[in-house]
């Protein structure tokens, strides 16, 4: 569930970190929702705390709140194997392009990948390969935000911020724990948002 980028303006964002089988991540929230969810040790993560600073006219200081510790559990469940579907309120800030991009990335079934080019064609504009490919990159939620799920057009690994490693073990995981119903081929429909 997402709020809207506007409704928040001079909110206090706090940020808690914890470990996860894949290296300790930050879990970063306003009272609105989560708005980031990064590995500690990818270099992006300087990037977006201060993206969102200003994008919400605030500093970040360390603590929880219910959307931080709530992010924690679900993540845990997920590295169970436990969780497929997450439940944590969202709040990300960004463009309507963004936005829109970011929705699709939640609607790629759990243990399923898509290509770039298939993300455009759901988007409704099958050109727009490469700024949907900077939209993903610009997603400042790893994980609950799937953009690790979407790949290059062949097949391989492209383009993760967690590395392309985190990005193979994450696919692999959900592809070991996805639904049997789900056990088919890798590319499929996302369903309508």
């Amino acid at each position: 569930m997402m709020t809207s980028p506007t409704q928040a303006r001079t909110l206090p964002l706090v940020a808690h970190t914890f470990e996860t089988p894949l290296g300790p991540m930050q879990a970063c929230a306003s009272p609105l929702g989560l708005c980031l969810l990064e590995f500690t040790d990818t270099a992006r993560l300087d990037h977006e705390r201060q993206d969102l600073c200003r994008l919400l006219h605030t500093c970040i200081e360390p603590g929880h709140n219910t959307h931080t510790m709530q992010a924690e559990q679900e993540i845990a469940e997920y590295f169970s194997g436990s969780r497929q579907h997450f439940d944590v309120t969202l709040h990300t800030p960004g463009t309507v392009f963004q936005q829109g991009v970011w929705s699709i990335l939640q609607r790629i079934p759990y243990g399923r990948t898509i290509s770039y080019q298939h993300e455009a064609k759901a988007l409704g504009n099958p050109r727009a390969i490469r700024a949907v490919a900077t939209a993903n990159g610009a997603n400042r939620i790893s994980i609950i935000i799937p953009c690790h799920r979407v790949i290059g057009k062949d097949g391989g690994l492209v383009g993760y911020g967690g590395g392309l490693s985190r990005k193979q073990w994450l696919i692999a995981h959900e592809q070991a724990h996805r639904p049997f119903e789900l056990q088919g081929g890798a590319e499929e429909e996302i369903p309508a948002g």
